[in-house]
């Protein structure tokens, strides 16, 4: 997978383990994101708080669920999905980032194919729910147990200036969990501590730069719906050559703004060419002759 580079975007996790969090320092201390514990087996006490902190801090944010190794069946890991949507719903914010899957770790008793399907339950679930294709976070060790989930972006975790490897699937990380806060990589500034967070704090970095990170996962500005036109309606810069064509007898009246068809073009035409034969003919006498010359002039005679 590939490495780190100069410029990438900062940004941590946290749960109810970092305690109180002054997100106004974090923000000045070089972070564009976190992502925010959410649940586990329950909603973490601090989610709420931090989520709402973060983002009025002006940090992008996003949510995971710590997937325990209680969760072995498809049917629990859609449980989990539920409950991870409902926190969601309930913080009071908008989040900006994907919701992520958090799986680290099984019972001894799941087999590969067994951790891939509860994987695959919560990530389709949790798509569902949200409408928003999720994320999967691991540590290489793990990731073996995972096979053929590679379309969903991978957040990893490797605390190592080296990069991680590609591994089931993957040739390219999202995000890159670098440093536990102890050991692993450092932030720009050769240190791993963050401003406005007593003690250590799990350290990573999106694959792009805080302008790429927001174009990419940052609100849309929709563009201006243009309204269905009412057909039945003339516009006011052509009402006075419709209010002409009408009293002249080339439409009928009636729907000024739809397009025009093939016969209504003909029946136009047909009637300028009769009202042009009577102009120039100057007696009905004349226009029976002028008729025929007319035709084969239209027909390519002379």
């Amino acid at each position: 997978m590939q490495t780190r580079k100069q410029g990438n975007a900062q940004g941590i996790d946290v749960s109810h383990w970092q305690g109180k969090i002054d997100w106004t320092k974090v923000a000045a201390s070089g972070i564009s994101f976190a992502f925010i514990k959410a649940t586990q087996n329950g909603v973490d006490e601090k989610f709420i708080e931090n989520a709402q902190g973060a983002k009025a801090a002006g940090l992008m944010i996003g949510a995971y669920h710590y997937l325990d190794n209680s969760v072995m069946t498809e049917a629990a890991a859609k449980s989990a999905a539920q409950m991870f949507y409902n926190a969601i719903q309930s913080a009071g914010v908008k989040l900006d980032l994907p919701p992520v899957l958090d799986y680290e770790s099984k019972s001894g008793s799941l087999s590969v194919a067994g951790a891939t399907a509860v994987a695959k339950a919560f990530l389709n679930e949790i798509g569902r729910l949200t409408g928003v294709t999720p994320m999967l976070y691991t540590y290489p060790a793990f990731i073996g147990n995972f096979s053929g989930l590679s379309q969903y972006p991978l957040w990893i975790a490797r605390y190592s200036t080296q990069a991680p490897v590609d591994a089931s699937g993957w040739t390219r990380w999202t995000f890159w969990q670098y440093s536990d806060g102890q050991s692993g990589g450092t932030l720009p500034n050769g240190s791993r501590i963050v401003g406005g967070i007593n003690g250590q704090v799990d350290l990573n970095e999106f694959d792009g730069t805080e302008a790429e990170l927001r174009n990419k996962y940052g609100s849309k500005k929709e563009e201006p719906k243009v309204g269905e036109r009412d057909v039945n309606q003339v516009s006011d810069w052509a009402a006075k050559d419709w209010a002409e064509a009408k009293a002249n007898g080339y439409f009928d009246g009636t729907r000024p703004g739809a397009a025009i068809t093939r016969e209504e073009t003909a029946i136009v035409i047909n009637r300028l060419r009769a009202n042009f034969l009577k102009l120039i003919a100057g007696s009905s006498a004349r226009i029976s002759d002028l008729d025929e010359r007319l035709k084969r002039i239209e027909q390519g005679g002379q």
